[in-house]
């Protein structure tokens, strides 16, 4: 009866390689309902094969060797960027830029605040005052014109007081208006300063952009690698425990006498051969595993993130099929052409340097600015009006001043005017190559996208092949048409088609990440 428990054993065994090699995704090793159930880590380290002198070994699993299942929740691709997203520093730093930039919009409205200002001077010199001058006053900014509105209120006494800073005893109050003639009427310093800042908004709001689409970038390979090990993983595992249980068989044939001792020699060192792999393979799926983990944070309202790792019971989604159809490059091209975040700052820098030129060109001008007052006495004490308006406000009441600056050669206002002129230019040839740039790079990574989906196809067409030749060499194994070395190379041969299959779907993913940055936007919110 030994021969045929032997036989029934083998014969099991090929039925359920061949019923799982013929399978598209590999299903868990103790999956329920199995024809073989797992065998335990230690069977192989238990047993001492005799063979004619040449093997003797055993196949020993590593105890803290990772288990991959089916059974374990999933962690999505669309679950990890939003935590990314919602938690990681980088992008809350992201969000600072635009912050810190509206904080230099509020400086250059500072300019334009308006200002109360008083100047108080008094000389007293052997019991005799000399002069006593006080002035205050309220100058307020307008924003359009460049004006500046004044309102002064003068009260001057002493001896010694100069003839033209005498007022009326009441004190004297001046209302009227600073006004640029030439220089400064069109664009001032002020007026530059705050366009210019409000543009940079434009541009940090661009960068926070780009910098949190990389961050999604560099997560989406993180994730895709993870999901790589952990595939390799699977069918590594598999071809292991296949290996593992067909030397159990074999060593049973060997046994009793119905099968060579070389056999069971090839079956170990297969056992073992794929054992080393599956460790190899442990590591990278570990490995994956940190790297997704710093992209991984914690974080409530304001408090600072605190770094989490990603739980040992998750598994990553499968890969979604054929995306590339869903996409219309030239849709993709355009959107990219008008608002990738590197040419939205590249234009809005050539909006400042545009503003620049302009403010640098009028200071070719001359310098004239205009001050003219409206003048009136203060007013009268309860009971003391004269009923007079003489001095109060009225035209024949003012004062005027005009202020003239021009520099002779204007060798300064030159050399900055025909330095922000190139400077400009250089950003139009730069944003000129950029956008070049840009439609190349979606273009190449579109290129690859589409490769790659038709790599997948060719690779699923050769993958199914191979297990149709699996099932084979099994059945000729069974009528001994076949050896064991061809049986155990048609598998060897379908598990690295298997992974190489989850790696081009893993660079699937990654260059469809890599083709939404190539576009200014992300996966996250494409």
């Amino acid at each position: 009866m030994k021969p045929h428990l032997s036989y029934s054993l083998i014969g099991g065994f090929l039925l359920w390689s061949s019923s799982l090699f013929g399978q598209q995704t590999p299903a868990p090793i103790n999956a329920p309902g199995g024809l073989i159930p797992p065998v335990e880590t230690n069977v192989l380290s238990r047993t001492v094969i005799a063979t004619s002198g040449t093997t003797s070994g055993a196949v020993t699993p590593p105890k803290n060797l990772t288990l991959a299942t089916d059974t374990l929740p999933t962690f999505t691709a669309e679950e990890f960027y939003q935590a990314v997203l919602q938690h990681h520093p980088i992008v809350k730093q992201a969000t600072l830029l635009s912050q810190e930039a509206q904080t230099q919009v509020l400086q250059a409205r500072g300019a334009f605040d308006p200002k109360l200002l008083t100047d108080y001077a008094k000389k007293n010199f052997g019991n005799t005052l000399y002069y006593e001058k006080w002035r205050s006053g309220l100058s307020v900014p307008v924003l359009p014109g460049g004006l500046d509105v004044k309102m002064y209120y003068d009260r001057n006494v002493g001896k010694y007081l100069n003839p033209e800073n005498n007022v009326p005893p009441t004190g004297l109050l001046n209302l009227g208006l600073n006004v640029p003639i030439t220089q400064g009427l069109l664009i001032d310093s002020r007026r530059n300063t705050l366009r210019q800042a409000q543009l940079s908004v434009n541009m940090a709001e661009a960068k926070q952009l780009d910098l949190i689409n990389k961050t999604l970038l560099n997560a989406a390979k993180a994730y895709w690698d993870w999901y790589q090990a952990y595939q390799q993983f699977r069918w590594l595992e598999q071809g292991y425990q296949l290996a593992q249980t067909r030397f159990l068989a074999i060593r049973e044939r060997n046994l009793i006498g119905d099968a060579a001792a070389v056999d069971t020699t090839e079956a170990l060192i297969t056992a073992q051969d794929r054992l080393v792999q599956l460790q190899q393979a442990d590591v990278q799926l570990q490995n994956t595993r940190l790297l997704l983990s710093t992209f991984l944070w914690s974080s409530q309202s304001d408090a600072i993130p605190q770094p989490i790792d990603l739980p040992a019971t998750v598994v990553p989604q499968a890969a979604p099929l054929n995306q590339a159809n869903q996409i219309q490059i030239q849709e993709l091209v355009e959107r990219a052409s008008q608002r990738h975040p590197e040419l939205i700052r590249l234009s809005n820098r050539q909006q400042q340097l545009t503003l620049e030129e302009r403010y640098r060109r009028s200071l070719l001008l001359p310098k004239v600015n205009l001050e003219a007052m409206l003048l009136s006495r203060g007013p009268l004490p309860a009971g003391a009006a004269d009923g007079v308006n003489y001095y109060g406000f009225q035209t024949d009441n003012h004062k005027i001043g005009i202020d003239l600056a021009f520099p002779i050669f204007l060798r300064s206002e030159r050399g900055r005017l025909r330095q922000v002129q190139l400077q400009n230019q250089q950003t139009g040839l730069e944003r000129q190559q950029a956008g070049r740039d840009i439609v190349n790079d979606v273009q190449r990574a579109w290129n690859e996208l589409a490769a790659l989906e038709r790599q997948i196809t060719t690779q699923q067409q050769t993958t199914a092949n191979q297990q149709i030749l699996v099932r084979a060499e099994v059945e000729k194994f069974q009528l001994g048409e076949s050896s064991l070395f061809l049986v155990n190379s048609r598998e060897s041969k379908l598990i690295d088609l298997q992974v190489k299959l989850e790696e081009l779907r893993s660079k699937q993913q990654k260059a469809l990440a890599s083709l939404w940055y190539a576009a200014g936007s992300n996966v996250s919110t494409r």
